[in-house]
């Protein structure tokens, strides 16, 4: 009778123990997928948190400084060509995080400095002095190049930062009547003179010729970044493969009040406030 009864129970115990099996199998592996669900919530938070910082880069005397100081300090103060880093945390107000301001000299040399922020930036504001644009427009567009270049360097999975052309000292742009808008004016020059200067620069890569460079005597520059798409051949800042590109157009002059500065620089200011 006890030898019967040991007969039975062993099918019986090979069972549970299959199933035990089978169930720590089954909790592993849903186990596993919650870690691996808990990662990539861990991982996407960190990337929307990264980019809250606002770099200025551009051409020297461009006004990058001084845009710095007023946006800083709410105030218009002297200054004279930046040769080292500025940087700031600019609280806001209510439940708003504060951002930081990164202000990068321009000067060939060190202009290259603005790498190291652009994984954390938010935005890369090009300034461009609308006033002097013209005389110094193949300068000014090789800089612009080089930042192109580190955005669309950037890797896939990046959340790449936006690109906003400051059109900058608008209001010393003289206008051909009382009627002209001076802001219109000086984005629609600076837009179509570095788009110009954009297209001779995609010319010279396209036809296997290195291009000059400022950042040493002889030095030769093979860097991308104007690639295009649509219809359009030429280089054009609207089919930009980088993402969209903003112009707006601001001023900074030594004011009287604190009013008068902020009126200048309200188009960035705006998109700060809705951005950043």
């Amino acid at each position: 009778m006890s030898m019967n009864d040991t007969t039975s129970e062993t099918p019986m115990t090979s069972t549970t123990q299959m199933l035990s099996s089978q169930m720590l199998m089954l909790a592993s592996l849903l186990a596993a997928i919650i870690v691996v669900i808990i990662l990539v919530f861990i991982s996407r938070r960190k990337s929307q948190s990264r980019g809250n910082n606002l770099v200025l880069v551009g051409a020297p005397d461009s006004g990058k400084t001084a845009l710095f100081t007023s946006l800083v300090y709410n105030q218009t103060t002297p200054t004279l060509t930046s040769l080292q880093t500025n940087s700031s945390l600019v609280p806001r107000s209510g439940s708003k995080q504060p951002f930081r301001i990164v202000d990068i000299p321009g000067h060939p040399r060190i202009r290259d400095q603005f790498k190291e922020f652009v994984p954390d930036a938010k935005a890369l504001v090009f300034v461009v002095d609308a006033n002097t644009i013209s005389r110094n427009a193949s300068t000014v567009a090789e800089h612009l190049h080089l930042v192109m270049d580190a955005i669309v360097s950037l890797p896939p999975s990046h959340q790449l930062p936006s690109l906003i052309i400051l059109a900058h000292k608008a209001d010393l742009l003289k206008t051909t009547s009382v009627s002209s808008d001076s802001i219109s004016l000086a984005v629609n020059r600076v837009q179509t003179v570095l788009e110009r200067e954009l297209e001779k620069r995609r010319i010279s890569q396209s036809g296997g010729m290195g291009i000059e460079s400022m950042g040493g005597e002889d030095e030769k520059s093979e860097i991308g970044g104007l690639e295009c798409s649509g219809p359009d051949s030429t280089f054009k800042f609207e089919n930009w493969d980088g993402g969209e590109v903003l112009f707006l157009g601001t001023s900074v002059k030594a004011a009287k009040t604190s009013n008068d500065s902020k009126d200048g620089l309200a188009p960035l200011q705006d998109w700060i406030e809705e951005n950043m």
